[in-house]
């Protein structure tokens, strides 16, 4: 009996024993593979991710902090500024240093104080993660009312004010459709340049847009050790922004104020062209805005005030018009170069002309007698350039209107919303339009009307080639580009007789034609043609062309003033005053002795 129970006793020890071995055996595997786990993860973030871990534990205490670049000055021919910085203050915020929960109610508060939408702050932190370290600018140039709001309501955590180069118009709108304006990088600049930080200015119109390159600078970065709370504790090291280059215009700032002020932001354009070298002097289009506007967070009201004018945006110095008159100077010039006409040819005038029964009147409503070119500028007759234009034909027309600078071969200079001047050949109208064409174009092409269009820069262009002695200029509007005349005009092939017929005439419009006002003695002598130009269901437009001064040609002017009326009217008035700024007040004879 005593046996038995000894061998079950021994028994059930060893089978204990045996139970306890295995989960022995079993939670030494589970410590095991736990260690391996544990090891295994040490070795990942000290070893394959130890650089990222790292600068993570890094920007707990260090905080990189952009320095914005100083941008590139814009200056006029003479080294006044039109386009500069000034300092102002920036807000920052750091999305680290709160919850997204935090940043809600943040949001809200600072939209208040900068009337900026709660969920455009939101967006601006989402795009780069509430936990990234890189400071995100929610708004540029702050006021002295919004940073006394600021100030009064107490620390934000996260929220920095940083004093910053800003961009600056010192002349307001002056000259807008030139310079054009700044704006924070697109999500299609960014992916373009990877290098640029959040927050990167870039050009988004004009000047600024074509030279960003070159005016835009590379930004700097400071590193900024903070403790728990993000509190600066000291600077660890600056890595100074670049400033960007200052470009030199061929834009005069006396001139393109003068015609701006005269335009008095009426429907049209001005512009004013060195005549040798195709340098761009003024370039004037109304309406108009300020760029100032864009340096900071343009406001709701703001942008609807400007939508509610008359295509603000628009630059009219590079619309097509119908020219009127003035392009009588290209009719001319395609009768004498045709062989249809010399320079001394005479036509018979009449009151009207008519064609297929249509009548076509003249200008003034009788004839003038039997008349050469002068007198025909000198008069502006109609039934004259009829007869010439239908004699020339529209495809001469048209070619000798390319050659000197209209319809394709007159650069806009890369300028936003550009477009060229059009003369259609008979074949090019049935391509465009799908008509026929009749004689009656020919006559309407041969004073400027019909489906002619020359944008008021051609028409400098244009106007250049007479005063010029017969070379085709390039507009420009970069100052070294002036120092290459050879590669900045070409030869149009006028002959000089011509050239001196229509010069004859176009002082003679303003000696004892359309343009006398021009001859009051308070500039040199000058030439020109006015134009007026209709314009269905309403006022005509108003036009003048013309250089200056006669026996040394230095300016070419071309003025379109929308629904203006008679071009001696509205348009001449603008070139006056233009001529007077460049001129300056007439010399005065030394009194006798």
């Amino acid at each position: 009996m005593a046996s038995g129970i000894s061998f079950a006793s021994t028994s059930w020890v060893n089978q204990t024993r045996s139970q306890r071995s295995h989960r022995s055996i079993v939670l030494l595997m589970l410590a095991t593979s736990l260690f391996s786990v544990c090891l295994f993860r040490l070795a990942q973030l000290q070893i394959i991710q130890g650089k990222h871990n790292r600068q993570l534990a890094e920007q707990n205490r260090i905080r990189p902090s952009p320095l914005v670049a100083d941008r590139g000055n814009l200056l006029d021919r003479k080294g006044n500024p039109l386009a500069a910085n000034e300092l102002s203050r920036a807000i920052y915020l750091y999305p680290r240093e709160q919850t997204q929960e935090q940043w809600q109610q943040t949001a809200d508060h600072l939209s208040k104080i900068l009337e900026l939408p709660k969920e455009e702050i939101l967006k601006k932190l989402e795009k780069v993660g509430y936990r990234s370290a890189v400071p995100v600018r929610i708004y540029r140039k702050l006021t002295p009312p919004q940073f006394i709001a600021l100030q009064e309501g107490g620390d934000i955590p996260g929220l920095e004010i940083q004093a910053e180069s800003n961009r600056s118009y010192p002349n307001g709108s002056l000259a807008a459709h030139v310079l054009g304006y700044i704006g924070e990088a697109t999500a299609d600049d960014l992916k373009a340049h990877p290098e640029f930080p959040m927050g990167m200015l870039v050009g988004q119109m004009g000047i600024e847009r074509i030279a960003d390159a070159t005016l835009r600078g590379t930004w700097g970065n400071r590193l900024i050790e903070v403790d728990s709370v993000g509190k600066e504790l000291r600077l660890l090291g600056k890595q100074q922004p670049i400033a960007g280059s200052n470009l030199q215009l061929t834009l005069d700032l006396k001139l393109q104020k003068a015609a701006e002020k005269a335009l008095n932001n009426r429907r049209g354009a001005v512009v004013v062209l060195d005549v040798k070298t195709g340098a761009v002097l003024t370039m004037a289009s109304a309406p108009t805005f300020d760029p100032n506007l864009f340096t900071r967070k343009i406001s709701n009201k703001e942008w609807e005030t400007l939508q509610s004018q008359d295509h603000p945006f628009l630059n009219r110095a590079l619309q097509g018009y119908p020219p009127g008159s003035t392009f009588k100077v290209v009719t001319a010039a395609a009768g004498m170069q045709s062989g249809k006409f010399s320079p001394d040819s005479t036509l018979a005038t009449y009151g009207s002309i008519n064609i297929g029964g249509i009548a076509f009147n003249e200008h003034g409503g009788s004839g003038y007698g039997v008349i050469g070119f002068r007198d025909a500028f000198a008069f502006s007759s109609n039934t004259f350039f009829y007869q010439v234009g239908m004699a020339a034909g529209p495809e001469e027309i048209s070619k000798w209107g390319h050659r000197l600078g209209i319809g394709g071969e007159t650069s806009t200079m890369g300028l936003d919303g550009g477009n060229h001047g059009l003369i259609p050949t008979p074949e090019q109208k049935k391509k465009l339009y799908g008509e026929e064409w009749y004689v009656g174009d020919t006559v309407s092409m041969a004073i400027g009307q019909g489906v002619v269009q020359v944008t008021p820069l051609e028409m400098t262009v244009m106007i250049s080639s007479i005063a010029n002695g017969g070379w085709r200029v390039k507009p420009h509007l970069f100052a070294n580009q002036t120092n290459l005349p050879a590669m900045q005009r070409e030869v149009t092939g006028l002959n000089p007789g011509a050239i001196a017929a229509i010069r004859e005439g176009l002082i003679a419009v303003v000696q004892r034609g359309t343009a006398r006002q021009l001859n009051d003695g308070s500039i040199p002598p000058t030439a020109g043609k006015t134009g007026t130009a209709e314009v269905l269901g309403q006022r005509d437009n108003a036009l003048y062309v013309g250089f200056g001064p006669v026996n040394d040609p230095q300016i070419a002017v071309a003025v379109v003033v929308e629904n203006g009326g008679f071009g001696a009217e509205s348009a001449v008035p603008i070139a006056h005053e233009v001529y007077k700024a460049y001129f300056g007040p007439p010399k005065m004879p030394p009194k006798p002795q």
